[in-house]
């Protein structure tokens, strides 16, 4: 039979007496003795558990204790279980040691305190500004070291994500790119049409592929095609323990996993800005000269006096740096996803929001700053 006896308390101890044969068949006896006694007895500092009296014990005795403990901690009570069998006080700190309960977002359950939430949410909101800044600072050191020549990245990798990049990213380029500048022609020639001022449909294009359409339309592809595929391919890493194994190893992830994909990305950037550029223009041209009383011959010589290298170098610069912010959006989300399948997508759509718009803050800053300088 499961019982227990607790005897007086005695200079803040009390003794709890476990005796007899203890059964799972027999269930669990109530503790309402012990909370009882802890609430309406002197200061209680100590319980001492007694099995000398025990013979034969199961899971019900773990269960049990379990209650125990669930009230000594509420009650600020130290309990002393020397005296229990080897394997149960074994069990009891496998047990112990277990992971606490955790939501499907990794976090542990929420109270329903409504100040309690609302403390939390603002130190959630702390943290998760603080993570960007340090993976931000992270990625420059390791910038840094690969110009000293000691950062640990290897060169194949370095070579097949730029032809991820760059190479495998061209047709999707050049639709976005060639539509888009049709688009804009098609606008113009209805709005310029009206003034007679066909002409100048070749300026709309060029300045508006050179300056902006360019760099942010290629930076919105290569987001949501490019930075989500950096975020799945780190996010599975991650729930492989892959990332943990290379810190094991001595192998700084930041060096062998995200440098690669930002070098890549500079470098493929500006030049996917240039060949968008192109493509656009080339855009406005077959739609100026199907619609528009304008001669090929005067198409391009407007273009040429529309646009500077000023404009275009605004462009490629633009385009660096959103090749920069993809990076470091996809490799942010993705070193930061959990270990799980659904935790990789929702880092693979958190790094294409958190990509596109970032794209659009900068190019707003952008546009304030070159409006400042008179650019």
């Amino acid at each position: 039979m499961n019982s227990y006896a607790l005897s007086p308390p005695a200079n803040g101890t009390i003794t709890l007496a476990v005796t007899g044969e203890w059964s799972i068949r027999e269930g669990l006896p109530s503790a309402a003795s012990l909370q009882q006694m802890t609430t309406q007895a002197p200061r209680i500092e100590r319980l001492v558990i007694d099995t000398s009296g025990l013979r034969k014990w199961d899971s019900a005795l773990l269960g049990f204790l379990f209650v125990l403990q669930s009230i000594c901690n509420r009650n600020n009570i130290a309990i002393n279980a020397e005296n229990l069998p080897a394997g149960a006080q074994r069990l009891m700190r496998l047990a112990s040691a277990g992971p606490q309960r955790k939501d499907a977002d990794g976090r542990a359950p929420r109270a329903h305190n409504l100040v309690w939430r609302l403390g939390d949410a603002t130190l959630d909101q702390a943290r998760g500004l603080r993570e960007p800044v340090e993976f931000i600072g992270a990625s420059l050191i390791a910038f840094a070291r690969f110009f000293i020549g000691r950062a640990r990245c290897r060169r194949s990798d370095l070579f097949l994500t730029t032809q991820e990049c760059g190479a495998q990213a061209l047709p999707i380029v050049s639709v976005i790119s060639l539509l888009v500048g049709m688009i804009f022609a098609f606008v113009g020639a209805i709005q310029l049409k009206q003034f007679g001022a066909d002409i100048y449909n070749a300026n709309l294009v060029a300045v508006a592929m050179a300056r902006e359409m360019a760099a942010v339309m290629t930076g919105i592809v290569l987001t949501g095609r490019t930075g989500a595929a950096f975020a799945a391919q780190i996010g599975a890493m991650q729930g492989n323990e892959e990332i943990d194994a290379l810190s094991t190893l001595g192998i700084s992830p930041m060096e062998f996993l995200v440098l690669p994909r930002m070098l890549a990305l500079i470098v493929m950037m500006p030049l996917l800005c240039v060949y968008s550029n192109a493509l656009g223009i080339f855009g406005g041209y077959v739609v100026s000269i199907g619609t528009l009383n304008v001669t090929s011959t005067a198409y391009l010589l407007q273009t040429q006096q529309a646009v500077t290298l000023t404009d275009f170098g605004i462009g490629i610069f633009k385009g660096a740096v959103f090749g920069i912010v993809i990076a470091i959006t996809g490799c942010f989300r993705g070193m930061r996803a959990g270990r799980s399948a659904a935790a990789v997508g929702a880092a693979t759509t958190s790094a294409v929001v958190s990509g596109i718009l970032a794209i659009i803050v900068i190019d707003a800053i952008f546009a304030v700053l070159l409006n400042i300088l008179g650019l």
